[in-house]
C-alpha cells in the first residue's frame, strides 16, 4: 500500500480490523535514522494496530535524518537546537491529524512509539498535547522540558499512559537522565511504568518483548 502524499515521509502498515477507527501506532526513530529503523518491529506488533513510522524532517550529511540538531561546540559542548525540536514537534502533531483523518483511524486511540531523540519527542508531543495521544513507549531518551508547550503542567493527563525504559549502560544518553522520568510524570499524576535492562543505547530482545506486553494491555483497556 503507497503512503498519502501528507506533511511528512512515512511507511505504513494497515490493520487488520476492516472497519475504520482502527487504533493507530506513530514511530518515530532516532537522530541520523530513518522511517524504517523502528519499522522493523511492526511484524510483532499486534496486527489491529495501524502503524506508521514516521521520517523526521530535517536531512543528515551524508544520510540519515533529525527530528533537530545536535551540536558539537568547543564553548557549550554539546547542546541541542530547541527551536527545530519545538519546530519538529507541532509538525508531528499535525501529521497526526493529517494521518487520522486520510487512512481513517481512530483519533481516541493513538499511541506513540520513539526510541533516543525520537522519544524525547514523543514525550514533548504527549505531555504538550495529552487530549491527542492515549500510550506513549518512551525508549532510551529523556525528558526535554524546554520543547513541552507553555503551561504544561496545567494539562488534563487522566488519559495519558507512559512506558519508559533505559539501557544500564547506555553510553548515548546517561541512565541518570532517564532516572528522573518516574517522578516528574508522578508529580504530573500520569501513569507510568518504568523499567531497566542490562543493555547499551538500543532495544535487546527483553525490552521488546516487556514494552510489546505492557502496550497490548493498554490496547486491551477501554476508557
Amino acid at each position: 500500500m503507497t503512503p498519502a502524499n501528507l506533511s511528512l515521509e512515512h511507511l505504513i502498515r494497515p490493520s487488520t480490523l476492516t472497519t475504520e477507527n482502527a487504533p493507530v501506532l506513530f514511530m518515530l526513530h532516532g537522530y541520523g535514522s530513518n522511517e524504517e529503523d523502528l519499522f522493523s518491529f511492526a511484524s510483532e506488533l499486534p496486527k489491529e494496530l495501524f502503524i506508521i513510522s514516521l521520517r523526521a524532517p530535517y536531512d543528515l550529511q551524508p544520510f540519515g535524518h533529525a527530528w533537530y540538531a545536535i551540536n558539537f561546540d568547543a564553548e557549550q559542548g554539546k547542546w541541542s537546537d530547541d527551536d527545530q525540536a519545538i519546530s519538529s514537534r507541532d509538525k508531528i502533531v499535525s501529521f497526526i491529524d493529517e494521518a487520522c483523518e486520510t487512512y481513517a483511524l481512530s483519533n481516541a486511540n493513538i499511541s506513540l512509539l520513539g526510541f533516543s531523540q525520537g522519544t524525547i519527542l514523543s514525550y514533548a508531543v504527549a505531555l504538550s498535547y495529552p487530549e491527542k495521544i492515549k500510550n506513549v513507549v518512551a525508549l532510551s531518551g529523556y525528558i526535554n522540558e524546554n520543547i513541552l508547550k507553555d503551561g504544561y503542567t496545567k494539562n488534563d493527563y487522566s488519559r495519558l499512559n507512559i512506558y519508559t525504559s533505559h539501557g544500564q549502560v547506555d553510553q548515548v544518553l546517561p541512565l541518570e537522565w532517564a532516572q528522573r522520568t518516574p517522578s516528574f510524570l508522578n508529580n504530573l499524576g500520569i501513569a507510568n511504568t518504568y523499567k531497566e535492562f542490562q543493555s547499551g543505547h538500543g532495544v535487546i530482545p527483553q525490552n521488546f518483548h516487556d514494552f510489546k506486553t505492557w502496550l497490548v494491555s493498554q490496547l486491551r483497556e477501554v476508557d
